[in-house]
């Protein structure tokens, strides 16, 4: 496999016969061999395992399917049969589930290598783990999804599995420069997966290439892989700023302003949107959401072993503890008006271009980033997904994100195709 090898572009050299798996796995594993001290993105590697699902992905008469012996990492609060998983947390140091989660179960049976466990910050919180940004390790990689991201963009894996609860797939996306998907709330299975907060969690996909975001999406949503479909005519394009544009560092404004530049120049029709005033209310909504739903999930553990869990999460679920439950009703009721607000709004346009993160990754792994430019839209169960088009002033990754009516998969990821194809990388 060459360094520039993606998930499709293996799974068709496994194919072909130009390579196998065995092959392809054991080039990932001297990648992190070469890089892992550093980057440490993995919570747990095994070679020999890894490389003998390879070799019985080589031995099979035929394919097993259409990631048959590509390997993939995932995101370590995902339930993994054969490897333990350990949700970023002495918790569960060793902690060995009886049985796959589900999207897990489902790659296996498209033929994928399962390469290992990705590192997560706490329980998929804010509490980071120990992964550092490819570019530079100086700065976060973003969370939660940060060893899945790191990992991916270092070129030790094709592709990854990750969740977003507020922003853990985009943000560490857009840190990393890689592509970052979020689907419609609901399309991917959470089961066998650790909750956050039980009515945001989605399952995402983090991968280098385009199209091995479409051939994921395919095999976990059960159909066959058909590629993205390309739009008849160019797509109509609202530039939304959100009521947090006074967050945007200049390299984002510059990100927004660039690509919408480029999409017009090939086409498309391109014009600025504004929120209704309802949905300034819901970044409060989301923290009463969020801490609520937080605190019942970590029900046992804040039982059992309280002392064992970070200051940041024991903060979290006390202060959702004390979210009484007339106002999670109320913030609850308020998401739901913006979604069907928004769903009226899509009535005029094929996506929206917004941000996708403040800036650059910051310096320093205490903290992960700001997740608000990606936790509005998770909160309206759109699918979302971030490019990585552009480059700041310290040379590192700023990534532009794309949301779309709910349920509309398929149709933003056409438009996603068509605008990175205006827009390009930068640098």
């Amino acid at each position: 496999m060459s360094r520039l090898s993606g998930a499709a572009e293996a799974a068709r050299a496994i194919a072909d016969g130009r390579t196998t798996s065995e092959a392809v796995v054991a080039a990932c594993l001297t990648r992190i061999a070469e890089r892992e001290e550093t980057v440490r993105a993995w919570a747990f590697l095994d070679p020999e395992l890894a490389l003998a699902q390879a070799r019985a992905c080589d031995d099979d008469a035929e394919p097993a399917g259409p990631l048959h012996g590509v390997p993939i990492g995932i995101k370590d609060i995902f339930d993994t049969a054969d490897m333990p998983t350990g949700m970023g947390s002495p918790i569960y140091d060793g902690h060995r589930p009886a049985a796959d989660a589900a999207a897990v179960a489902i790659l296996r049976q498209a033929g994928a290598v399962i390469l290992g466990k990705t590192a997560t910050a706490e329980f998929a919180g804010t509490h980071p783990g120990p992964t550092t940004n490819p570019h530079d390790p100086a700065r976060t990689p973003g969370g939660s999804s940060q060893g899945s991201a790191a990992g991916v963009a270092d070129f030790m894996v094709p592709a990854a599995l990750g969740t977003q609860t507020g922003g853990s797939v985009l943000r560490p996306s857009s840190y990393c420069g890689i592509f970052g998907f979020k689907p419609s709330f609901g399309t991917i299975s959470r089961a066998g997966v650790k909750f956050a907060a039980e009515s945001l969690d989605t399952v995402g996909l983090l991968a280098r290439e385009l199209e091995d975001i479409a051939l994921l999406s395919d095999v976990l949503w059960g159909r066959e892989p058909g590629g993205i479909v390309p739009l008849a005519a160019p797509p109509r394009i609202g530039v939304c700023r959100t009521p947090l544009w006074h967050l945007a560092e200049k390299e984002t404004a510059a990100a927004i302003e660039r690509a919408a530049d480029a999409a017009r120049e090939a086409g498309a029709v391109v014009d600025e949107v504004r929120l209704p005033a309802a949905f300034a209310a819901l970044f409060d909504a989301r923290r009463a959401i969020n801490d609520y739903e937080r605190a019942r999930a970590m029900a046992h553990e804040w039982r059992t072993d309280r002392d064992r869990l970070s200051p940041a999460m024991r903060n979290t679920v006390a202060a959702g503890l004390a979210v009484p439950h007339a106002d999670y009703r109320a913030a609850r009721a308020r998401t739901r008006d913006c979604r069907h607000m928004l769903d009226w709004l899509f009535d005029d346009w094929d996506a929206l271009l917004v941000p996708a993160v403040n800036g650059e990754a910051p310096l320093g792994l205490d903290h992960a980033g700001d997740p608000a430019f990606q936790a509005l839209w998770t909160m309206l169960h759109v699918p979302a997904i971030a490019l990585p088009t552009h480059r700041g002033p310290n040379d590192m990754p700023v990534g532009i994100q794309l949301v779309a009516r709910r349920g509309a998969c398929d149709a933003l990821l056409s438009v996603a195709a068509w605008v990175w194809e205006a827009c390009g990388r930068e640098g």
